[in-house]
């Protein structure tokens, strides 16, 4: 049987290949063009599973997703970044296409005009739905939007100060810790009773909501901020937009979000797309890529990039970023999220998420030996004190088909993380009451 009928579809080169190639370059084997590697990293010892076919392996990796615990099989109530958001299947069905899938950063324009009108639209969106003057094509996620924010803010007022509430999300905070160092910006958590700032403070820094899930006193913030020269760099949950005031009604001067919570579902924490607003003075400091709107030699309509001022396009250190290929195509699904739901679809979610989750603080605050540990309005995430440990709560809730919030003992002592959105029914909230109380009747 000729050598090439045992040819595997992911090995390109049969041994008649290689051994032309090796003629042609005059080696003997493919062992001679590595003898110069020392000997003791030529013959590793790989400790690897015996070769499988594509149905072994296919048949392997189901084994092995079945043992995972997941949404859709349990109630899920888990959030604390990363939220389960009902996602229309126009979503899928037109990022799914091939033009989208495989483009690339549309360098030359006048072959990406569908890529560039898409992108323009992404901007248009997250401009309507923050109320800020103007938008870019996302970042990497959230938590890189807020370090890219507070690096711009920095660069505008010249300082080198950080106030941050201490309500950020924990991840957040290590990202933008990471950031701040080459430049040497040093971060301070803010009181929340603080009457003034640190000098030399370049930017305040809120969640909205927080990371318990609550809302801040953004307008007593926002006063701070601006009362002491510094910019207020805002965190945002869009969703919570379709019926809270947008950052731009207490004059925030950038906004950044996860934009994850649109058209994308958790996926083991990734890809995501960073989101990126702010003020029209500041645009020249904005980090990512810019898509504009303008007119070519015939007067029809053309999309670019402009303001490129990444590292590619001008000199290192005077760029505003080093961002490359950044999340579009998630970015486009979050476009198409927007478009599909509009203005009245998305205050729709929110709604329902509000609604859903107060109505799960109301029952699980009413069972004995738990209560709600914060007051406040929250949108859809609320902390609980539990009777015993979150961590051995949640690990008796998998017996109940559920998986709970997150444990935050570290933060606030037997304290867990509760999150609710629309795709909770009222039997799960009802069902996730009825476990709690059976648990902690034991406690």
């Amino acid at each position: 049987m000729p050598e090439d009928a045992h040819r595997s579809p992911y090995i390109p080169n049969t041994d008649s290949d290689r051994r032309a190639m090796l003629d042609a370059i005059g080696a003997a084997s493919v062992e001679e063009l590595f003898e110069d590697l020392p000997d003791n990293l030529g013959e590793l010892e790989l400790d690897l599973p015996p070769a499988r076919s594509e149905l072994e392996l296919m048949q392997h990796a189901q084994e092995l997703a079945s043992m995972n615990r997941v949404p859709g099989d349990y109630a899920c109530f888990l959030g604390a970044g990363s939220y389960r958001h009902h996602v229309p299947a126009i979503v899928r069905q037109i990022t799914s296409r091939s033009e989208f899938v495989t483009a690339y950063t549309p360098y030359q324009p006048e072959v990406s005009q569908g890529t560039l009108q898409t992108a323009y639209e992404f901007q248009t969106l997250v401009c309507q739905l923050t109320g800020m003057e103007v938008a870019n094509l996302g970042m990497y996620d959230g938590a890189s939007s807020l370090a890219e924010a507070t690096l711009m803010a920095a660069r505008i007022t010249g300082r080198n100060r950080v106030a941050v509430a201490g309500s950020l999300s924990p991840p957040y905070r290590e990202v933008l810790n990471t950031y701040a160092q080459a430049p040497g910006l040093a971060i301070d958590t803010l009181d929340p009773n603080q009457p003034d700032l640190a000098d030399g403070t370049a930017c305040v820094i809120v969640q909205q909501p927080n990371f318990h899930g609550y809302m801040e006193d953004v307008d007593r913030l926002s006063a701070l901020a601006h009362d002491n020269g510094a910019l207020l760099i805002v965190s945002v949950d869009p969703v919570s937009l379709g019926m809270f005031r947008p950052p731009s009604d207490y004059d925030a001067d950038i906004v950044v979000g996860e934009g994850q919570a649109m058209g994308v579902p958790p996926a083991f924490g990734g890809p995501y797309v960073g989101l990126f607003a702010c003020k029209q003075q500041f645009v020249r400091q904005m980090p990512g890529r810019i898509v504009g709107k303008t007119v070519d030699t015939r007067d029809r309509t053309a999309y670019v990039l402009t303001l490129q001022t990444r590292e590619q396009h001008i000199r290192r250190e005077r760029a505003t970023s080093n961002i490359c290929t950044a999340a579009a195509l998630v970015a486009l699904m979050s476009t198409v999220y927007m478009a599909s739901f509009g203005k009245q679809g998305l205050r729709r979610v929110a709604e329902l998420c509000y609604h859903k989750a107060h109505y799960a603080a109301s029952l699980i605050d009413d069972i004995p030996g738990y209560s709600l540990a914060l007051d406040g309005t929250f949108f859809q995430e609320f902390v609980v004190i539990c009777p015993m440990p979150p961590s051995e709560i949640n690990e008796r809730l998998l017996d109940h088909k559920i998986i709970g919030g997150l444990d935050i003992d570290g933060q606030i002592p037997n304290g867990m993380l509760v999150c609710v959105t629309e795709l909770n029914s009222r039997e799960e909230i009802d069902r996730l009451a009825a476990a709690l109380a059976e648990i902690g009747a034991t406690a």
